[in-house]
């Protein structure tokens, strides 16, 4: 009895300290037409697997960019959404160059897809800088399979200076192939996790506002999304810093 008292006492620590990790959002931009950029795929599936940073939940957005596809080879989850995205990174960091693959963390530190030590590095430092909590909730909608209703509550810490932000909605699918046949890796059978399908603003974050603010959004999956591998990934990102300070997920199976 008193081993298996031990071992649940083991297994509940484990769990609050596992609650205790803050999300960290880690961006790859990325593309099917680029020779360098798998290696960096697999990274960032891997970091999101085996969660390797003290402290921090990594959540990987992993978004394809269109530029390359008029290099041979079409991209079949590029946007020039994200192409845009990566572009305000940039006039952020005072540069007009934009490349693959590319990692940025919490909005703010972009490098290298493929720098490992980079990686962890400013996970960690993110990990240390969050000001506000997303919690966020998935029910299916009972008239309709396919609309999922997402319940989002964003608080921020007591003495945190609240600026205008956005509060972001991707929808991740992991467990994505592709055959490419062209291009700079043509005859390559590319895997892919977590793939931003969609992606967009569901609500603001008011400077003047109260410290607690709560979203109620409904979002419908397309039949060829596979349900078991979607994710829902909510954050709040500043307007002006670009800064990504608080982040949640919920599972859409």
């Amino acid at each position: 009895m008193q081993r298996l008292l031990a071992a649940a006492l083991l297994f509940c620590g484990l769990a609050a300290a596992q609650d205790r990790r803050v999300p960290v959002i880690v961006e790859l931009f990325t593309s099917e037409g680029c020779s360098s950029c798998p290696p960096a795929d697999l990274l960032l599936a891997r970091m999101e697997h085996t969660q390797p940073v003290a402290g921090a939940r990594i959540v990987a957005l992993e978004e394809h960019v269109d530029y390359w596809n008029q290099l041979g080879w079409t991209d079949p989850f590029s946007s020039p959404q994200y192409r845009a995205r990566q572009n305000d990174y940039a006039v952020l960091a005072h540069t007009d160059n934009i490349y693959t693959p590319q990692m940025v963390v919490n909005g703010q530190a972009g490098f290298v897809g493929d720098d490992v030590s980079h990686a962890y590095q400013e996970i960690a430092q993110a990990a240390q800088a969050q000001t506000a909590t997303v919690d966020l909730a998935a029910s299916p909608d009972a008239g309709d399979p396919e609309v999922v209703k997402l319940s989002v509550r964003v608080s921020h810490a007591k003495n945190a200076k609240i600026r205008a932000a956005n509060l972001y909605l991707a929808v991740t699918e992991d467990g994505l192939v592709a055959n490419v046949s062209s291009g700079e890796n043509a005859g390559r059978r590319l895997r892919h996790s977590a793939v931003v399908r969609s992606f967009g603003v569901i609500g603001s974050i008011d400077p003047h506002g109260s410290n607690v603010g709560q979203v109620v959004s409904t979002l419908r999956l397309p039949r060829d999304w596979r349900r078991e591998n979607l994710r829902a990934v909510v954050f709040v990102q500043e307007r002006e810093s670009l800064r990504i300070t608080g982040a949640g997920v919920a599972e859409l199976r």
